[in-house]
């Protein structure tokens, strides 16, 4: 794959001069960060269309605003250490951080526009036509202000706490993402003050309007099964009464405001001599970062903007003006709403004939593999694979990896009863699971408190594989079971995100996810594995090769074709690859959910190249890669994306699928299905932007979620003949 240097650098769409090309130069690849925005902007388009129910677009606009949170609090914190040490490497697309933090502002002002006027002008009235009032303080009558006040008094007067800022009293501390008011007062002795007062994030940031008829003390503040559904945000509420926080006061006004910091915590490895206890201390100082983004209302005068922006070291770009309620992520209070008819219908995921007849699930697999495609199919199969190991006195060890479990874990509980019942239980909990850290960290404490040996992965790196182990004594002699997925060992997740389970006694898979479980746990240097693609080590290399067979294939038989699902599309080796296939005449289809830096459809580039991404009810989170291979079709899934953090920074795990039925059924079922999605699916083009995709005159329409969530009760994928 050797590039020779042409003497003109290429715009793209411009047919190169001759035949070499410079698959380094910049104008190939996409920015990473624009990319992502480009991801949200698709999220946002979800609350954006008038076809999908009320409370989900409510849904969409929550998650368009959270994963902005998360965006600033780690990569564009990220772009302002770079700016400020200065970056030891330039991305492929060359940007610098200065570069990239400008055009995210230009990128991300119209989406947020386009946000606020979404939820003033026409989610909110419609809510309103449904009997979901969301209203202005001014809006109220004076009986429901003073049934407001009255509540107020009671319930949030005394979580209050005003911070004067004056020579007596130093800026107070802004915690990351609280809502605060600004509080202009006047004082007949003193003149005008400045003080600081914090909306406490332990109430609902919507407050139900009172009623009349049940203003007693049985109405609070939250969702305690009330008809009613008048609310009004809990920062007016406590706007409208600050006199009682500063009596003999007169209140000038007060302006809303919200501070991102720097989350990206990090920790010294080689010098924590216990990481549990070193982590429980950092995660500790992640609402003390540096602060990179300030939301303000709108009318905030500038002698206030002054004030905080000078205290919180911000420079005006980091400034965002809103006219509008801050911080759209609490609208998922609304989109919780039982209001089943406002919301997409409900679905219960289907346990296949085979799997619900069968008393054990051992039984089973001794005589085929399982696949599970979550959400259509229901994630109780794992809780169950766990369970009746935990409980079966032949099952002599568990191994388990755990990344994103979530609250009251059947797993974590499984875990906790094989040990009680004398099992040889190892789990390793990733300490390091971004947002996380606080849930893992209980977790790791509960499973050592039961006698678990709980290790915490290899140093420097985060463990994200996907893997479960269960040995068993039979007759024959061990045998060991074996669980692969593309996903968190996580049942709520199970139900919104899209990903593949993989239940297997296929010896050699099962031979090399224990040896790597003996090196998660021990000490290794092994690379290569008889089937099973690892990261850092062979998977980079292992996809490189299996791309050049593709190429080498293609020449032969003239039938190259890849297919690659994946949430990110990053790493500049491995695009450079999918580059040289396009070269060679091989059919690529790549949908990749989120960030794609690889630019398609560039002439003797990338022409070859499809890139689609589906946004839908469900978050496609599976990674797939089909290779077509002269016939000899071979499919891997698994724990990774192709970019750098995955194959470098992460242990991973890409496996392989043997099994002709369930190869023909991932290959027809599921990506090709998701290939050929028109309603819900985006086409990357060669100038970066995304378009609808749409049916052809002579095409049907097709949902690809839609119409699996049609047919899962109608068939299953292990059934697959």
């Amino acid at each position: 794959m050797a590039d020779v240097v042409v003497a003109k650098q290429e715009t793209p769409g411009e047919k190169p001069r001759g035949k070499a090309v410079n698959l380094n130069h910049r104008t190939y690849y996409l920015n990473r960060e624009l990319s992502w925005l480009q991801f949200n902007e698709r999220v946002l388009e979800e609350a954006l269309d008038n076809k999908n129910p009320l409370l989900e677009r409510v849904k969409f606009l929550s998650i368009f605003s959270s994963n902005l949170d998360e965006f600033f609090m780690i990569r564009v914190s990220g772009l302002r250490r770079q700016l400020a040490g200065g970056a030891l490497h330039a991305p492929p697309d060359g940007m610098s951080p200065a570069e990239q933090l400008t055009a995210i502002r230009d990128r991300l002002e119209p989406a947020l526009d386009q946000a606020e006027d979404c939820w003033m002008n026409e989610i909110r009235p419609l809510l309103m036509r449904e009997g979901i009032k969301v209203l202005n303080h001014d809006d109220l009558k004076s009986k429901q202000r003073k049934l407001l006040r009255k509540l107020f008094k009671r319930e949030i007067f005394p979580a209050l706490t005003p911070l004067a800022f004056d020579p007596g009293h130093p800026f107070p501390h802004i915690s990351n993402l609280s809502i605060n008011l600004a509080v202009v007062v006047k004082d007949p002795g003193h003149g005008e003050r400045f003080a600081r007062v914090k909306v406490p994030h332990m109430f609902p940031r919507f407050v139900r309007i009172p009623s009349e008829e049940k203003a007693d003390t049985q109405e609070r503040l939250g969702l305690e099964g009330h008809t009613f559904t008048n609310f009004v945000p809990l920062e007016e509420v406590v706007a409208e009464n600050l006199d009682t926080l500063f009596p003999g006061l007169e209140i000038d006004s007060a302006y809303p405001f919200r501070v991102t910091r720097d989350a990206d915590v990090e920790i010294e490895e080689d010098e924590a001599s216990d990481l549990l206890a070193a982590m429980e201390t950092v995660v500790g100082q992640r609402h003390f970062g540096s602060a990179v983004r300030l939301e303000i209302d709108a009318r905030m005068p500038d002698r206030i903007r002054e004030i905080l922006t000078k205290n919180l070291g911000l420079a005006p770009y980091q400034v965002y003006a809103v006219d509008g309620p801050l911080g759209h992520s609490d609208l998922m209070q609304l989109a919780s709403l039982d209001r089943a008819e406002l919301k997409d219908p409900p679905f219960k995921p289907v346990v296949s004939p085979a799997l619900a007849r069968a008393k054990s699930i051992f039984s089973i697999l001794k005589d085929r593999d399982v696949l599970l495609y979550h959400p259509y199919d229901s994630f109780t199969p794992v809780v169950d694979f766990l369970r009746e190991a935990a409980a079966d006195p032949d099952v002599v060890a568990i191994k388990q990896t755990l990344y994103r479990v979530g609250p009251n874990s059947p797993i974590v509980r499984s875990l906790r009863e094989a040990r009680e019942n004398g099992k040889q239980v190892s789990v390793l909990v990733e300490l390091k699971a971004r947002f996380d850290e606080e849930n893992n960290i209980v977790w790791a404490r509960s499973l050592e408190r039961a006698g678990v040996h709980v290790v915490y992965g290899l140093l420097g790196l985060k463990t994200h594989a996907k893997m479960c182990l269960v040995v068993r004594r039979e007759p024959e002699g061990l045998k060991r079971y074996v669980h692969l997925g593309t996903g968190n060992y996580n049942p709520v997740t199970a139900r919104i995100y899209s990903d593949i389970g993989y239940l297997t006694t296929d010896r050699d898979l099962a031979a090399d996810v224990s040896q790597l479980f003996n090196a998660l746990t021990g000490y290794s240097r092994k690379d290569e594995y008889r089937k099973l693609l690892v990261a850092p080590g062979s998977m980079r290399q292992r996809i490189l090769d299996c791309i050049d067979r593709e190429i080498e294939q293609h020449k032969k038989n003239g039938d190259g074709h890849l297919v690659f699902k994946m949430n990110a599309l990053v790493d500049k080796a491995c695009i450079k690859a999918l580059y040289e296939a396009s070269r060679a005449g091989v059919r690529v289809d790549l949908q990749v959910r989120g960030i794609c830096c690889l630019r398609p459809g560039v002439d003797r580039v990338s022409e070859n190249i499809d890139v689609t991404s589906v946004v839908g009810r469900f978050l496609e989170h599976v990674r797939i890669f089909y290779f077509h291979n002269g016939g000899e079709e071979e499919i891997f899934m698994g724990s990774a994306d192709l970019m750098p953090r995955n194959l470098d920074g992460r242990v991973e795990t890409l496996f392989p699928v043997s099994d002709e039925r369930l190869k023909r059924a991932i290959r027809d079922d599921i990506l090709f299905l998701h290939l050929r999605d028109n309603l819900q699916s985006r086409r990357l083009l060669p100038d970066g932007s995304y378009e609808r995709v749409g049916p052809e005159p002579d095409e049907a329409p097709l949902s690809s979620q839609e119409w699996l969530l049609a047919q899962a009760g109608s068939w299953h994928f292990d059934d697959k003949a």
